[in-house]
């Protein structure tokens, strides 16, 4: 097993390899009503088709919408297209009433759980079935854990195999906590989110419960986390134990999940299987190895016919005080740390090491700005700023060849800035979330993120926006509906067949032997 990412040092990293890379973002973010309330309406019709729309969906919830770019060699590129896709969504919004979208990843007051909306894509087969799996993680996990949003961004650099990325992705997990402390932005929510819950939370103003040292409650012991999941041993060691793994998870019956059963008495659907993940996408994780899939094809399948083609990361919350949630900064930031942890030695991952791994997971979520927090490493209790100013030294080498690659100052300045956040934790998004909570909203979170949300809606409003822009987006979503139409009309199979086709075994793909 290759224990690097086989690449050269920094210096020697060559120009055109480095602009090779490419990324893209999903962003999810809730519909939400003035007062700050869940907003309950169907995904708006003028927005597209939720099923086949290449830039606008829904995630879970109905409320929850998905915004999507493609694949881009630019920063600024990729952020440019989803500004876009904002703006388009706005305006759409603008046209139906008082909607915003929420600009915490911690969710809206919430109602009861079963009155969350589940997303609905239409009377097909493949829509009937995005359906059923939504209803399948309530009744395992319950809807307002769902209601979580956050960023993805996937990233790729040419040249690397699956053993690459499988190292990339054993060193992205040992230093993710580095990126929950830089850019954790949820160390507060509204407790209609816990109501019901156990929970270490404090009180914090009328309604709302937060973390004094808090980064990212949506990536803690709140937040997608699965007490079914943690009996999951996964290794990422290679391309063929991960998917033993999953393979396992997908085909072995859970026992409270037998209990749930496949369809409830009155022949409705509670759930896709039995089984302990109902399909590849519900495997929790900070980071996945992802593959471009065909149509109907398994993504476990993809994985080992053609092997990862990218990584997807998926700890980082949305950003109150950002338009889109993210800036051109943060993402050079992970252009170098997914570089970094490429190229770093990356030995096997242990037992021992994924316990650890966890541990500072929800350590540095809940207490990450604690004066003098330690982590575990290697048998040992670290500083947390001692082992990321270390990591972040480490990244200085790798900024400055993006830059010479780029011809700009941008990659050293973001590994700088961080240096500077990581000693000055008063700076971080978190702490700068409840400073202005206490200085502006009495400490309601509720009130901090409505006012935030309104911002963002009108600074995007506010933005050029041509009638050719409008006509493309337009467009995009009349096709949409014409291809959701076209999947209808040409349905052939029962959906108990379709379902029980897709589910079997058979459909995951075959072990590869291993040379």
């Amino acid at each position: 097993m290759n224990t690097r990412g086989g690449m050269d040092s920094p210096a020697m990293l060559p120009a055109d390899r480095l602009r090779g890379i490419r990324r893209g973002i999903e962003k999810e973010s809730l519909r939400a009503l003035p007062g700050g309330g869940l907003a309950l309406t169907p995904h708006p019709a003028a927005l597209g088709s939720a099923l086949t729309h290449p830039h606008i969906t829904t995630d879970y919830s109905e409320s929850q919408l998905e915004l999507i770019t493609g694949v881009h060699a630019g920063v600024n590129d990729c952020l440019d297209e989803l500004t876009q896709v904002h703006q388009f969504t706005y305006r759409v919004m603008r046209e139906l009433g008082h909607e915003m979208l929420w600009v915490s990843s911690m969710p809206c007051g919430l109602p009861t759980d079963e009155t969350i909306p589940l997303g609905r894509y239409g009377s097909s087969n493949v829509g009937r079935a995005k359906s059923v799996y939504r209803m399948g993680l309530g009744h395992r996990y319950g809807r307002r854990m769902q209601t979580i949003s956050g960023i993805h961004y996937n990233w790729s650099l040419p040249g690397v195999d699956s053993d690459g990325y499988f190292a990339l992705i054993r060193n992205f997990r040992r230093h993710a906590f580095l990126l929950l402390y830089l850019f954790g932005a949820s160390p507060a929510l509204c407790k209609t989110f816990v109501e019901g819950r156990q929970h270490e939370l404090q009180p914090l103003g009328e309604g709302s419960m937060y973390m004094p040292y808090g980064t990212s409650l949506r990536m803690g012991r709140l937040g997608y986390q699965s007490d079914a999941q943690a009996t999951l041993a996964v290794s990422y060691n290679g391309l063929e134990g991960y998917a033993a793994s999953l393979h396992e998870a997908l085909t072995r019956p859970y026992p409270a999940y037998e209990q749930v059963g496949i369809r409830n008495p009155g022949g409705d659907y509670n759930q896709l299987a039995t089984t302990l993940l109902q399909i590849e996408n519900e495997f929790y994780g900070t980071i996945r190895p992802k593959r471009v899939i065909f149509p109907g094809e398994r993504p476990l399948h993809a994985l080992r016919e053609r092997g990862v083609e990218y990584v997807e990361v998926r700890l980082m919350d949305l950003d109150p005080f950002e338009p889109v949630g993210i800036n051109a900064q943060t993402l050079r930031f992970l252009d170098v740390f997914l570089l970094h942890c490429l190229q770093s030695e990356s030995p096997p991952d242990t037992p021992r090491e994924i316990d650890d791994l966890k541990h500072n997971q929800h350590l540095t979520a809940a207490r990450g700005r604690e004066p003098g927090l330690t982590l575990r490493r290697d048998g040992a209790e670290v500083p947390l700023v001692e082992w990321g100013a270390a990591l972040l030294a480490e990244c200085a080498p790798i900024a400055a060849a993006l830059d010479a690659a780029h011809g700009t100052e941008d990659y050293s300045r973001a590994v700088s800035d961080a240096q500077g956040s990581l000693t000055a934790p008063d700076t971080l998004p978190s702490a700068r979330v409840l400073q202005a909570m206490h200085e502006r909203h009495g400490n309601s979170f509720v009130s901090f993120v409505r006012e935030r949300s309104r911002r963002t809606q009108d600074h995007l409003l506010s933005l050029p926006w041509s009638a050719e822009q409008q006509a493309n987006f337009d467009a995009m979503a009349a096709a949409s509906v014409e291809e959701q139409k076209h999947i209808e009309a040409n349905d052939s199979l029962p959906f108990d067949i379709y379902l029980q086709r897709y589910t079997s075994p058979e459909r995951l793909g075959k072990p590869r032997a291993v040379a």
